[in-house]
Order: structure tokens, then C-alpha cells, then sequence
């Protein structure tokens, strides 16, 4: 399949553009006590081109994504990765029922997500009360709780929608 002119300029990027991103990038790496190396930069860069899309990715998807970056990168490295950046609050690591754990760049705030019970597409949702925690147990048994991590489950707006039944089942 080619693509046409207008989607080949938008595909391209120019190295001022990586370059400037990779620097901050690195910059917050570092910042937050990590050491700068290409796989973390490929995978936390993956990770914040998602979140503009408010994607939360598999690690099967993270690895896929930073491959195409680097060239090459194994799923150890990126789980080694993603923990790292996890540690270090640069991402944040979810793990719905039933579901792969996922990962985000939208980290250190307090949010919730919503995911659907059929496709399991999630999507962040603010906390109204915004301080963390925004639950309060009903004992906390010696714990000190600084936060609390809200699922929200129900089925999104393509899963909800009715389908026009099958004709094929309808023969039967």
C-alpha cells in the first residue's frame, strides 16, 4: 500500500525534532535520578507519544513501538525498562483484572481509569476530590495510605452500542 504525498510528509520528522525530544527526554531521565540510555529513551518516548493519544500499552506494544525506534530491543529489556521508569515515577503501571498489566507516561498525579469488560480499551478519568488519597478506608490497619488506585468497569462506547443482529445467525 503506498502512501500518498501529504501522508509521507506528515510521517516524517525532522532530526531537529527527535533530537529536541530525545534531549528532554534525557533530561527528565536524569532528572529523576536514571541513568540516559537508548532503550529507556525509546521506551519513554513510546510511552509519551501514547499518552497524547491516551493510550495505555501492553508491554508487548511498548517493546513493538520502541523496536521501531531502535531496531532492536527484547521484551526483558523493556519490562527492565518500564519497571525503571515505574521506580522512578515517569510511568505508571496498571494492571486491570483479566487484563495485561499497562503501562502510561501520565504519572504522579492522581487519576483513575475506566476499562471496558469486552475489548478492555482504558481510559484515564481525573478523581473529583484531586488530593490522594481520595478514599478513605474503613480501618487502615497500621498502613499509612498516601493513595488510592480506582477501576472504574463498563463497556465503552463501541462495545455499548447495539449491533445489528447477524444474518447468517438469523438463517439458523
Amino acid at each position: 500500500m503506498e502512501m500518498t504525498a501529504a501522508q509521507t510528509a506528515a510521517a516524517q520528522v525532522t532530526a531537529a525534532q527527535v533530537t529536541a525530544a530525545q534531549t528532554t527526554v534525557a533530561q527528565r531521565l536524569r532528572s529523576s535520578g536514571l541513568r540516559v540510555t537508548r532503550p529507556r529513551i525509546a521506551v519513554l518516548g513510546v510511552l509519551d507519544e501514547a499518552g497524547q493519544r491516551q493510550e495505555h500499552l501492553a508491554v508487548a506494544e511498548v517493546t513493538h513501538r520502541a523496536r521501531a525506534a531502535l531496531g532492536t530491543l527484547s521484551k526483558q529489556a523493556a519490562y527492565d525498562c518500564l519497571e525503571a521508569l515505574a521506580g522512578a515515577r515517569l510511568a505508571r503501571r496498571i494492571e486491570p483484572a483479566g487484563h495485561p498489566a499497562r503501562y502510561e507516561a501520565r504519572a504522579g498525579d492522581n487519576h483513575h481509569h475506566l476499562v471496558c469488560r469486552d475489548c478492555g480499551a482504558t481510559s484515564d478519568t481525573d478523581c473529583l476530590v484531586a488530593a490522594a488519597p481520595c478514599l478513605t478506608p474503613s480501618a487502615t490497619h497500621g498502613f499509612a495510605v498516601d493513595e488510592a488506585e480506582v477501576i472504574f468497569w463498563g463497556r465503552c462506547a463501541t462495545c455499548a452500542t447495539p449491533r445489528p443482529p447477524n444474518r447468517r445467525e438469523d438463517l439458523r
